[in-house]
């Protein structure tokens, strides 16, 4: 996996965030099972469902981690600098433009 031109076997952000999710949705899962198996009287449930809250809660850190990560690295792909899009295309139409309007002038004089 990975992007195209990256090490073979390293891992990138838009790898990892749907693994990521799919731990969050397996274990917000879990929680809500044990929730329902609380509201059926089941104490049992109160000692792993703390821990299940515990991971939930860091898995969700990991997801807002990861897609930040994600966003960053698109916005450099897509040349946003300061929240800014360089626009390196229309940048050489306008100098090929203007050094066209150079030639035209001819020399100086």
């Amino acid at each position: 996996m990975g992007r195209p031109g990256g090490n073979e076997g390293e891992e990138t952000a838009d790898d990892f965030l749907p693994r990521v999710e799919a731990l969050y949705r397996d274990t917000a899962e879990e929680l809500f099972r044990a929730l329902d198996d609380l509201k059926l009287g089941k104490t049992e449930v109160l000692k792993p469902l703390v821990g299940q809250v515990r991971d939930l809660r860091g898995v969700i850190q990991l997801v807002l981690e990861e897609r930040t990560k994600v966003a960053k690295l698109r916005k450099q792909d897509d040349g946003v600098v300061y929240h800014y899009a360089l626009d390196f295309e229309a940048a050489r139409a306008e100098i090929g433009r203007r050094l066209a309007c150079l030639r035209d002038a001819g020399p100086g004089g």
